[in-house]
């Protein structure tokens, strides 16, 4: 309950301020569309030759492809494909580096020492090449994209987690915990980790955004996640090929990751200056 009301709060004031709210308003639409993707009329995948590269029309509102295939179906689920990469990435990320920030903000000593030098290690790991080390090893697939920028992201996690932890082990209320009887793992997940969350939530909205970018990117180049799969990425390497003759073609995927990536960073921008102004909201100083 306690992580619920800091996000609905969190959510309340997001609102209250006209760029987040915005973005919050077209990534909600994005994850809808996605989610429910199989339910709207579009096929992604049929093909129709005698109609490829075709201009905008009644029947297909964004033009075909060079394969005939329906452009504006591919991109809504295409937005499947990105939001999954970076849902996982952040899956991942958080799981291993949240845990690792408490542990060596909390007991410090050669436990901090042990993690913060794999974080070191990690941070050094240029995410765009070790994608593509992965996908080298493991082959073409969303799961190579996810799993590398996952990791690329837990040293981001961990930092920031054991910033505030190192920040509240000292705190009042921490110490009445622990005078209390209060163990460390309920000290630090019960009592910590609530009072962090609003650096995580930040955090996790700059993962997202780099996992799109990064899931885009690897299509680009061409080793993201293979045909026939809708990609943002793979449509912009295709379609820009066509730009003289289809600039269409590469105009909405193009337009809809701009806004995605725009619509993170407002919400991301949101967050910070709450946290900088802790009283409009509780996501600072109510858990305690």
């Amino acid at each position: 309950m306690k992580y619920l009301h800091v996000i609905l709060s969190t959510l309340h004031a997001l609102l209250r301020q006209t760029g987040a709210a915005l973005g919050l308003g077209f990534l909600a639409l994005i994850v809808l569309v996605a989610v429910f993707a199989d339910l709207l009329p579009l096929d992604p995948l049929g093909q129709d030759f005698i109609r490829s590269l075709e201009g905008p029309s009644r029947d297909y509102w964004f033009g075909t492809d060079e394969l005939g295939r329906d452009i504006l179906s591919r991109v809504v689920f295409g937005a499947r494909t990105s939001l999954v990469t970076a849902a996982g990435a952040v899956v991942i990320a958080a799981l291993i580096g949240v845990p690792m920030g408490l542990i060596g903000g909390f007991f410090g000593g050669w436990r901090d020492a042990a993690l913060m030098r794999m974080v070191d290690v990690m941070m050094a790991l240029p995410a765009i090449l070790f994608a593509m080390t992965l996908i080298a090893v493991f082959g073409r697939s969303q799961g190579a994209a996810l799993l590398a920028v996952g990791i690329t992201g837990i040293p981001g996690f961990a930092r920031i987690v054991r910033a505030q932890v190192m920040s509240l082990r000292k705190r009042d209320f921490v110490i009445a915990v622990e005078a209390f009887g209060g163990s460390a793992g309920y000290n630090m997940f019960r009592t910590i980790l609530p009072n962090s969350l609003s650096q995580i939530l930040v955090q996790v909205v700059v993962l997202s955004s780099v996992a799109i970018l990064l899931e885009a990117a690897l299509a680009f180049l061409g080793v993201g996640v293979p045909p026939p799969t809708p990609s943002w990425g793979e449509m912009l390497r295709t379609g820009k090929t066509y730009l003289h003759e289809a600039p269409y073609y590469a105009v909405l995927p193009g337009i809809v990751l701009t806004l995605t990536i725009l619509a993170f960073d407002s919400i991301g921008r949101g967050l910070s200056r709450l946290i900088e102004n802790p009283g409009e909201t509780a996501m600072q100083g109510t858990l305690k």
